[in-house]
This record gives C-alpha cells, structure tokens and sequence, in this order.
C-alpha cells in the first residue's frame, strides 16, 4: 500500500461508524428507500448487490442516490453464491459489478477472499484506481476454527479492512474470536473487522467493538437480516447502547434455550439505562451449563438470569445459594460476587406467589402445578411454603412423583382433571410460547372441560395470552398473565445486581409494548391497555366463584402499578457454606383487569293485547269489591337533606 493509499485509508476510517448497516431490496427504489430512512440514523451503509437480479443496472439509480447525500460512506457488496450470497454470476462478473460501483460512488468495496485468490493480482489495484477503499471478507458459516491462519491468508494482499466471519456453535466459540481479535490489535491498524453468526454469537455482535473490532454489521430492521444472528441497527443502539459500552461495561445475560423470543433484554437494558447504570444485558442462547461458566468466567459476566433448560443444572457450578435457592434446588438468578465466585437466588418464586396473594388467601388453597421444571419447582414450593394444598401433573410421570416427594405435594392423573376442582391451575411449562408454536404444536396444555378452577395463570408471557388464557376466559374464569409475573422477577434480579430500586413501571411499559408491536396483526381479545397506579389490597379476601354464563361483550384493560422496592445486597459480610440471605418481601406488581360490560338495550316488550267489555266490566267489580288505600304522604327533602344522604352513602 503506497503512501497516498495509506492516506486516504486513514481520512476514511475517520468518517466511518461504530455500525455499517446492510440494505437489501428486489429494486434500487426499494434500496434507496431503506437506506434513505436509515440515513437518518447512521451514515454507514452497505448495499448488497448481490440482491438485485441486475446489479449493473440498478447503479445509475445509486450513483444519484450517494451524489444527493455526500455524507454517506457506501459500501458495494456482490457475493456470489458459492461463497453464500445471491450473486448467480462468475467472480469476474461479480469484480465487474464491483469496479462500476466505484466508479459510481461507491466509497468501499467488499470482495470475498476465494474471490480474488481466483483472480489476477493486479486486481486490488484495478479496485482502488476506480476510487474504492477494499474490505477482504472471509465467512465459515458452519464453525469457528482456525482464524489465525485465515488472517495471514488475507494479509498479504495488504487490503483497507480485514473481515474475518466464522459461526458460533457455542458460547465459547465468541471467546475464540475475542481472544484473536486481542492478539491481532497492536499490529492490526485498526482495520480488523471481526464477529460471530449464529444466535449463539450475538454477544460478539456487541462486546467485538470492545475487543478490537473497527466496526460491525446491523440490518435496517428486524427480519432484514443479512446473516444469522445479525441485529438490527435500531435495537443495536437503543438497546444495547453499543456506542456507550466500554472496558467498564459490566455484562449481565440471560441464558438457556429458545432465546428468540425472550424480552428480558429489552426489559433489563432499559432499566439499566432508566437507572443510569453501565452495564448491557445479552442474550445468550445455550443448553450446556458448562458452556455457560466458561463464558461467564473469561468475559467476566457479573450476573445472569437462567431459564430452561438450565435452572436445574446451574446449581452443582455455584459456590453457594441462599436457602430458598438449596430447598427449591433451582436457581433463576446468579450474581458474581467481588471474589470472583457465583451465588444463586430464586426470584421465580415471588413472582409467582405474588400476584397469586394479591388475589386470594393461599392458606389451603387448592392449587394445580402443570410442569415439574425450575419455574414450577419455584411455584409448588412458594404455595405449599404459603400452606396450600399443590397437586403436580407433568408429561413424565416420574419427574412429577420425585417434585411432589421433595415438596409434600401429590400428583395428579390427567384423565382426573374432568373431575377435580382447584382454586388456582397453574401453568409453568413452555406450552403456549411464542418460539414453541407452530403447526405441530397444541393449541392449549389443557382442554375445555379439564379447566375446572376459579383462576388461572399462566407464567408464558409471550404472548400476552396464551391458548390457555384464552380458553379459561371465554370459561369466565379469571386469569393473570405472565407479564406480572416476568416483571417482577426480574425487578428483583435488577435489585439484587446493582443495589438499586427497579424501576418496575418502565420496565413494564417497555414489556407491553414490545408485546404489543409483535402481536400487532394477530387475533387477540386480550389488548394491552393503559398502566395507572393502584393502591395496594388491605388484606388477600377469598375470591367470588367465577361466573359460568355467557358474559355480555367486554373491554378487557390491564390496569398496572410497579412498587419500587427496597435494594437487595447480594454480598454477605462472610463467606458461608450456606448464605442465610432474607431477602426483603417487595410488594408485587400490581395488575387489575378491568371488565366493562357493554349491555346493548333490549328490545321494547309487545303492547298487551286489548281487553273486550265484559273482561273490563269484571275487572271494575273486582277493584270495587277491594277497601279503599289510605292516600300516601309524600314528603320532599330539601336539596340539603339530599346531599346529606347521598354522603353517607358514599
């Protein structure tokens, strides 16, 4: 690379961003439209030719397109299909493209490494002669190995941008790729761009630019995904805050498997945000605990929120866990204490006991646990803990007996269900799921006739109701969705983390409204209505039995109030084999459900048909025959008196 090279390297690497964002489109109009609306936000685009079923026309349309907007840095991109893009041409055909983009304005050119291994050498400076700074790109999109040896293969042709792309298979697999974007930084000029696909190499998506990378890609919007794994530039800047993390961000995650649909991201990274804290929240999808720890360790990650399948499993690997945590044997929370070792807790079960005692006294209640993994170890524990009566039913026998052994609960036939009556049906498997649904899935854990309870809940969330929901409304039966239940645990993990009251409204309001957006076109009789604050229940009262007749039509309004509740310091003064950790009792978040009934009028009754003669003759002689009434008095009250009594009705 010659000095004036080097220059004009180095003036373009000062006006490029932190995010490239990748446009797709059928049509340079649609390309131009995208890009134009994501201009607005960030400066850095890139445009995958290869999408376009003739590149070379659409580039007149894009020449104006960069000339009418100087301050855009655009990247040409053409990748043919053997090297994973849509590109149906040959790598000349494809370098042919390329060089007329740079003719046409193109700031930056991305040419794979196959590519121009297979081409003449003089072509990287047939490239730049047409105006274009160069990326070299190498994409696995099966594993993560050996990417060392890539970047020497690259090197030689001494490019303007290395990108260097594997697959994560697993969470260490983004360990691999930080740990050679570290080697590679002193010598590297900056111009190293380096992240994992796959769902499982998201955080490299984020924490890359903190182990070196010049930049990473984003797509313009959800479901415009350039490649596995990709975020979109919106929730890449709102959510993570990715131009604000640094070497002292602190990571927090949840962990477990399906993650896609999971909006504890969204959910924590705003509260974190809403509280000033510096920290950013991943997902991290996995199924094996020890994968987990070796991330959690090498990262380092200060706390993590566990879901299935991996509640269970997380235990052995924890130095200790507060006694809740030990009786339950499930965890849910983890925090990563100043010693570098990690503690336990168990936020599901004020979660799930919470709004249950808001609603009904759980001493002798009679209670049905669907399920026998780490959420409903969380709810048969906490209700038999309040002196409820728990059955458990679950799909393997066996899993129920040795839950309801552990717990002093029993266990329940499913061909009993018809029959059996409970005060509360509980659903804590994953039945229901926004991820699990699909045409092989059940419409609804239960059926009609085996939904015999004055309430219930289900712990899915997403959606906000769920088959079952569903099912026991249009029953009349009362119901509590999984959004209170989301909510609150993980208001208590935030508190637990960073000392600090959760801020639970804006937690739940992100919540809704993410809900809202993804069932925004779907059939829903359950909207998401406004939040107003509500004060809290002098005492649990039993609840009235449902009512079984069919209801008029009605306005369902989820009515919320978030309590801030005080910190929960995870540190203990001492190490203990046990922690004897009494968390303080938060009150739980408050959701009413509001029904209006909308009584249509009824129709005017039919005029009684007219009485002949002799019927109005006899009727004369009855009266007649009848004493006379004394004539009633009647007294009219002064508009005092009035106001008077309706107060003391009020």
């Amino acid at each position: 690379m010659d000095t004036a090279t080097q220059i004009a390297s180095h003036l373009l690497r000062s006006r490029i961003g932190k995010i490239c964002v990748a446009i797709t489109g059928a049509t340079p109009e649609e390309m131009i439209e995208k890009a134009t609306e994501v201009l607005k936000e960030t400066t850095f685009i890139e445009f995958r030719l290869d999408y376009l079923p003739k590149p070379l026309a659409a580039l007149p349309r894009l020449k104006q397109f960069l000339a009418d907007n100087g301050a855009a840095t655009a990247v040409a991109t053409c990748r043919c299909e053997e090297n994973g893009g849509k590109f149906h041409g040959s790598n000349n055909a494809a370098l042919e493209v390329l060089l007329k983009a740079a003719e046409a304005g193109f700031q930056i050119v991305d040419i794979e490494l196959e590519s121009i291994e297979k081409l003449p050498k003089a072509t990287l400076g047939r490239l730049r002669e047409a105006g274009a700074a160069v990326i070299i790109s190498w994409h696995d999109f099966h594993a993560t190995k050996d990417l060392d040896a890539v970047y020497k293969r690259i090197t030689p042709f001494k490019p303007d941008f290395i990108k260097i792309v594997p697959t994560a298979r697993t969470l260490s697999d983004n360990l691999t790729l930080m740990r050679f974007l570290e080697r590679v930084e002193d010598h590297a000029n900056d111009n190293v761009v380096a992240i994992c696909m796959g769902e499982a190499g998201i955080i490299s998506r984020v924490l890359g630019l903190r182990a070196g990378s010049a930049f990473t890609f984003a797509a313009a919007s959800v479901g415009e995904e350039t490649a596995p794994g990709q975020i979109a530039a919106r929730t890449l800047i709102e959510t993570y805050r990715i131009d604000q993390v640094d070497n002292a961000t602190k990571v927090y995650g949840v962990a477990g498997n399906p993650l896609s649909s999971s909006l504890s991201p969204i959910m924590m990274n705003t509260a974190f945000r809403r509280e000033t804290v510096n920290a950013v929240y991943l997902a991290l999808q996995t199924s094996k605990v020890d994968d987990l720890f070796k991330l959690a360790r090498e990262i380092p990650i200060q706390g993590l929120s566990v879901t299935m399948p991996l509640k269970q499993d997380a235990m052995p690997l924890l130095e200790r866990t507060d006694p809740l945590s030990a009786k339950i044997g499930a965890v849910n929370t983890i925090t990563r204490l100043p010693d570098g070792k990690f503690y336990g807790f168990n936020t599901d079960v004020a979660g799930v006991v919470g709004p249950l005692e808001r609603r009904l006294s759980l001493k002798d209640a009679k209670i049905l646990v669907l399920g026998a993994g780490g959420a409903a170890r969380a709810a048969v524990f906490g209700c038999r803990d309040k002196g409820a009566e728990v059955w458990v039913l679950n799909r393997t026998a066996e899993s129920a007996h040795k839950l309801a052994r552990q717990s002093g609960a029993k266990t329940m036939r499913r061909d009993q269900l018809a029959k059996t009556h409970f005060d509360v049906i509980i659903n804590a498997t994953s039945v229901g799921m926004a991820s699990t649904t699909g045409k092989n899935a059940p419409a609804s854990i239960l059926q009609p006739n085996e939904i015999n309870a004055r309430l219930v809940f289900d712990l899915v969330y997403n959606p906000i109701e769920t088959p079952l929901l569903r099912m026991a409304r249009q029953k009349g039966i009362p119901v509590i969705t999984g959004v209170e239940m989301f909510v609150q645990q993980g208001a208590r993990q935030f508190e637990i983390w960073t000392g600090k009251p959760a801020p639970e409204e804006e937690m739940l309001r992100v919540v809704l409204h993410s809900l809202r957006q993804n069932s925004d076109g779907a059939e829903s009789t359950l909207p998401v209505g406004k939040v107003e604050i509500l004060p809290p229940p002098q005492a649990a009262q039993p609840m009235p039995a449902p009512v079984m007749k069919e209801e008029p039509k009605i306005t369902t309004v989820i009515k919320q109030a978030p309590v801030k509740a005080a910190p929960v310091k995870a540190t203990p003064a001492k190490p203990a084999p046990v922690a004897k950790a009494a968390p303080a009792k938060h009150a739980p978040v408050k959701v009413a459900v509001k029904v209006t009934a909308k009584v249509t009028s009824k129709p005017h009754a039919k005029p009684a048909a007219k009485k002949s003669a002799p019927a109005k003759k006899a009727v004369a002689k009855k009266r007649a025959s009848k004493p006379a009434r004394k004539p009633v008095k009647k007294v009219v009250a002064s508009k005092s008196k009035k106001k008077a009594k309706a107060g003391s009705r009020k």
